[in-house]
């Protein structure tokens, strides 16, 4: 058993919910946005939040997956001294801290890059990015070419397997844990970091704090082998997060009791005895509440994320409705993660937010809900009743998507249960 398999994870895009300016002008631009994050501290407790994953907060120059400096604050969010303010008072009111690890790519600004356009082949960084090469130009302007992430000239990829620099970024993370006392990392694009990275990198830490927490982000669940003693502890469950909504807006409650079975099956399911990181929206999705055709889906999904196999992430805002969709170009994203407000929060949907309490407080109390097992009880298209055993203890959650209430007469080894739910409804029994 593992602290990240008990408790509920709040995600936070910082550089949005505090209201950021878009790029870092340094001193201009700069502020202690992070200690409104103590404003939301009742909330998160309210919430029954056991982990709140907040990234990303080292300095860069947008969006803050173009790290200029490991070590550095966000001069947008404050200073080493705000946020360990910050994290003190999460920390003691027993919530635990994961910030993003963005390995994979540093921004075109980062002084260790800038050293190479500036020195050439006498830099000592020279090698320190993918397929760096002399000779021709980049479309930005600078003397030379290298691998980036997803063709985006502004974030060049760094060559891991040079040791230099993965000492570089150990040295980093080391200090990370020793000045915020951070409790694990998500992993930005693991999908492309190198295996071995991730090896030393699990050693690494686990040697620094021995209940310490890596996941990675993988777009397709295809990557079981990533997940292990050595290498992440979870992945990002994307497969499940679009067959939720999906079931929802097809009325196919198949889809998603299928997916969900086929990753946790205790004989053959792909990631048996594996907890993945299950979520609804995030900073790189649509909100949930734009997501679905009807709103009154909400609180089904909710009770789905909080009770399926697998540790529940909320995105903040979401537990009141906030919506927001992806749009395109290099502004894409700004609609997922807008500023939030105590305002906002009170004009928010306060059925929602007093629905998902509930169900933490449930999961909180329930090994079976924390470890158990999955196995389908009932499935229909608008009706769905699954349950979860450990050492004796059931749950049975039930769902109707139906606009009449159903009669629900099931059973689960021996014992038999009837309920009503009517249209739209779920429950815990």
């Amino acid at each position: 058993m593992s602290w990240f398999n008990e408790v509920v994870f709040y995600h936070i895009y910082p550089l949005g919910a505090f209201d950021a300016p878009h790029v870092n002008e340094g001193d201009k631009t700069a502020g202690p946005r992070i200690m409104q994050l103590l404003d939301w501290l009742p909330h998160l407790k309210r919430l029954g939040i056991g982990a709140v994953y907040i990234g990303p907060i080292f300095e860069s120059m947008s969006h803050g997956y173009d790290t200029i400096d490991y070590y550095t604050p966000d001069h947008r969010l404050g200073s080493k001294e705000d946020l360990q303010t910050v994290f003190r008072v999460l920390h003691e009111a027993g919530i635990r801290i994961i910030l993003d690890g963005v390995f994979n790519h540093v921004g075109r600004a980062c002084p260790l890059y800038q050293d190479v356009v500036k020195n050439g082949d006498a830099s000592p960084y020279r090698w320190w990015f993918s397929n760096l090469q002399f000779g021709w130009g980049n479309p930005l302007g600078d003397p030379c070419t290298y691998n980036t992430w997803g063709g985006d000239w502004n974030l060049v990829k760094l060559e891991l397997k040079n040791p230099d620099v993965r000492h570089y970024l150990l040295e980093a993370v080391a200090s990370w844990i020793r000045d915020y006392e951070i409790d694990g990392l998500r992993l930005d694009t693991a999908d492309v970091l190198e295996p071995e990275f991730i090896r030393e990198l699990k050693a690494f830490t686990r040697s620094q704090k021995e209940d310490f927490w890596l996941m990675g982000e993988f777009m397709n669940n295809a990557n079981c082998q990533m997940m292990g003693p050595d290498l992440l502890d979870s992945i990002t469950n994307y497969e499940c997060w679009k067959g939720m909504y999906s079931s929802i807006n097809t009325k196919n409650y198949f889809e998603i009791s299928y997916g969900i079975n086929r990753q946790t099956n205790p004989e053959w399911g792909m990631y048996k005895g594996k907890f993945l990181y299950n979520f609804l929206d995030n900073h790189d999705q649509t909100r949930i509440a734009d997501q679905v055709n009807d709103k009154r889906a909400l609180k089904n999904l909710y009770t789905m994320l909080l009770t399926m196999p697998g540790i529940p992430s909320i995105y903040y805002g979401s537990e009141w409705g906030m919506t927001g969709r992806k749009g395109q170009g290099a502004e894409a994203d700004y609609p997922l993660r807008k500023p939030m407000t105590k305002e906002a929060m009170e004009a928010g949907d306060q059925g929602l937010m007093e629905h998902i309490a509930h169900l933490s407080a449930i999961r909180a109390g329930s090994k079976a809900l924390q470890y158990g097992g999955y196995k389908n009880v009932l499935e229909r298209n608008q009706q769905l009743v699954y349950a979860r055993e450990w050492n004796g203890e059931v749950k049975i959650v039930g769902f109707n998507i139906a606009e009449e209430p159903y009669d629900f007469h099931v059973g689960y080894n021996g014992q038999a249960y009837d309920f009503t739910l009517g249209p739209w409804e779920s429950v815990v029994l």
